[in-house]
């Protein structure tokens, strides 16, 4: 594996999906076998390791794997307090959420001063709570966190939160967020010239992915007159593509628009006179 580049994700879950499927999209052939803790890419010298999400840091600082993706939320906890050989590279535009405070619905918490906080972070919450100067109890716990304010455990809690449906079917509610977080591609910064030309292109080939999720293509017909107000309704596009038609009064107007077209955006150029509008997804995009 010395000549190899190793890529490490999560072994298993929603992350692990995405990340698999962003590797794949960044044309890197590889197959998986159930249980397997190592795939081998078929058409470049690249190995990809599936591990737990607390074991990621560690693994890249220490140079046992080159990149991985990895939750930004586990990646502050694991390198708080120390020092780390690791360079984040890429945000990667899934698995977002936030590490929030929580208590049980029926109580008002005014101040976190002097209560007992249970939570699987313990590194981000005591750097939070010591940033503010508040004095209070931590409580490193890992699963079931939401039950601990019941059993008298905790006067509130530390966790991710993604849609809220988990808090709320404990009967807790939101009170306050450390973190926005989303997964992140991240290197060792100590790679091999070798290794750091592989890593290069997987990198400028994943930003193209990023790039292309939210980007689509717009194609329409427009009066010639219209043209530069139809372009400024075009969200996120640098200089549109003008294409003159048989009518010689019509153009049509292709985009790249590096932002989402909403139906608004859509009714917005039906009304300044666009027709045949027509919005198409972009796979991949090298800017």
């Amino acid at each position: 594996m010395k000549n190899r580049l190793t890529i490490a994700i999560q072994k298993k879950g929603r992350l692990f999906n995405q990340s698999a499927d962003l590797i794949k999209k960044s044309g890197i052939n590889f197959s998986i076998k159930t249980d397997n803790l190592l795939a081998k890419a078929n058409n470049m010298p690249i190995d990809i390791l599936f591990v737990r999400s607390d074991d990621i840091p560690s693994l890249v600082s220490n140079g046992d794997a080159d990149l991985a993706i990895v939750g930004e939320n586990i990646l502050l906890e694991k390198s708080l307090f120390k020092k780390t050989s690791i360079e984040k590279v890429l945000s990667l535009g899934f698995s977002k959420c936030r590490l929030s405070f929580a208590c049980p619905e029926n109580i008002n918490i005014r101040s976190f001063k002097n209560k007992k906080i249970a939570t699987s972070y313990p590194n981000t919450v005591k750097k939070y709570l010591r940033d503010r100067k508040i004095d209070a109890s931590i409580i490193n716990i890992h699963g079931s966190v939401e039950l601990t304010p019941y059993i008298g455990m905790s006067d509130l809690i530390c966790d991710l939160v993604s849609s809220g449906a988990t808090l709320e079917a404990n009967n807790l509610k939101e009170v306050e967020t450390i973190m926005e977080s989303e997964a992140v591609l991240i290197k060792n910064k100590n790679l091999s010239v070798s290794k750091n030309k592989i890593a290069e292109k997987i990198i400028s080939r994943m930003q193209g992915v990023v790039n292309a999720t939210e980007s689509k293509y717009v194609m329409l017909n427009v009066d010639a007159s219209k043209v530069k107000e139809i372009c400024k309704l075009l969200p996120g596009s640098e200089s549109p593509t003008v294409i003159p038609l048989e009518n010689e009064n019509k153009v049509a107007i292709h985009a790249l628009c590096q932002e989402p077209i909403f139906w608004e955006t859509m009714e917005k150029l039906k009304t300044k006179g666009a027709s045949s509008i027509l919005v198409m997804p972009v796979e991949k995009l090298l800017n």
